[in-house]
Protein backbone atom coordinates (compact mmCIF):
# COMPACT_ATOMS: atom_id res chain seq x y z
CA UNK A 1 0.00 0.00 0.00
CA UNK A 2 1.70 3.36 -0.86
CA UNK A 3 1.80 5.95 1.86
CA UNK A 4 -0.58 8.55 2.30
CA UNK A 5 1.37 11.98 2.51
CA UNK A 6 3.93 11.15 -0.29
CA UNK A 7 7.25 10.83 1.81
CA UNK A 8 10.12 8.46 0.51
CA UNK A 9 10.63 4.83 1.61
CA UNK A 10 9.78 1.50 0.21
CA UNK A 11 6.43 2.24 0.46
CA UNK A 12 6.66 5.08 -2.23
CA UNK A 13 4.63 5.64 -4.83
CA UNK A 14 7.84 6.13 -7.00
CA UNK A 15 8.51 2.53 -6.17
CA UNK A 16 5.80 0.63 -7.44
CA UNK A 17 5.88 -1.60 -10.91
CA UNK A 18 6.19 1.25 -14.52
CA UNK A 19 6.18 4.69 -12.01
CA UNK A 20 8.09 7.35 -12.94
CA UNK A 21 11.34 8.60 -10.84
CA UNK A 22 10.55 11.32 -8.60
CA UNK A 23 11.21 14.43 -10.41
CA UNK A 24 11.90 18.20 -9.24
CA UNK A 25 7.95 18.55 -7.52
CA UNK A 26 8.91 15.46 -5.38
CA UNK A 27 12.18 16.72 -4.24
CA UNK A 28 10.64 20.21 -3.40
CA UNK A 29 8.18 18.39 -1.02
CA UNK A 30 10.25 16.24 0.38
CA UNK A 31 12.99 18.94 1.24
CA UNK A 32 10.05 20.98 2.48
CA UNK A 33 9.31 17.93 5.15
CA UNK A 34 12.57 16.83 5.73
CA UNK A 35 12.67 17.88 8.92
CA UNK A 36 9.61 16.07 10.31
CA UNK A 37 10.10 12.96 8.14
CA UNK A 38 13.98 12.70 9.59
CA UNK A 39 12.41 12.81 13.39
CA UNK A 40 9.64 10.51 12.57
CA UNK A 41 12.65 8.05 10.57
CA UNK A 42 13.71 7.73 14.38
CA UNK A 43 11.12 5.14 15.08
CA UNK A 44 9.17 4.08 11.76
CA UNK A 45 11.93 2.40 9.45
CA UNK A 46 9.60 2.54 6.74
CA UNK A 47 9.70 5.99 6.21
CA UNK A 48 13.21 7.72 4.39
CA UNK A 49 13.83 11.39 4.02
CA UNK A 50 15.50 10.84 0.40
CA UNK A 51 14.06 9.43 -2.77
CA UNK A 52 15.99 6.63 -3.84
CA UNK A 53 14.42 6.01 -6.99
CA UNK A 54 14.63 9.49 -8.64
CA UNK A 55 15.55 11.76 -11.84
CA UNK A 56 19.05 12.91 -10.49
CA UNK A 57 19.95 16.21 -10.51
CA UNK A 58 16.60 17.65 -10.95
CA UNK A 59 14.97 15.74 -7.54
CA UNK A 60 18.17 16.72 -5.89
CA UNK A 61 17.98 20.64 -6.42
CA UNK A 62 14.04 20.54 -5.49
CA UNK A 63 15.33 18.50 -2.74
CA UNK A 64 17.90 21.20 -1.32
CA UNK A 65 15.34 24.16 -2.42
CA UNK A 66 13.22 22.32 -0.14
CA UNK A 67 15.21 21.81 2.95
CA UNK A 68 16.37 25.61 2.61
CA UNK A 69 12.87 26.80 2.60
CA UNK A 70 11.72 24.15 5.57
CA UNK A 71 14.30 26.27 7.55
CA UNK A 72 13.56 29.79 5.79
CA UNK A 73 16.26 30.63 3.68
CA UNK A 74 19.23 29.83 5.84
CA UNK A 75 20.63 33.10 5.84
CA UNK A 76 17.90 34.93 5.17
CA UNK A 77 18.03 37.04 8.77
CA UNK A 78 21.08 37.53 9.19
CA UNK A 79 21.83 41.27 10.23
CA UNK A 80 24.49 43.48 9.39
Amino acid sequence: MVNRFSVAGPNSKYKLPGAQPAGFWAGLWHGLIAPVTFVVSLVNHRIGIYETNNRGHLYDFGFILGVSGSFRGGGSRVRK
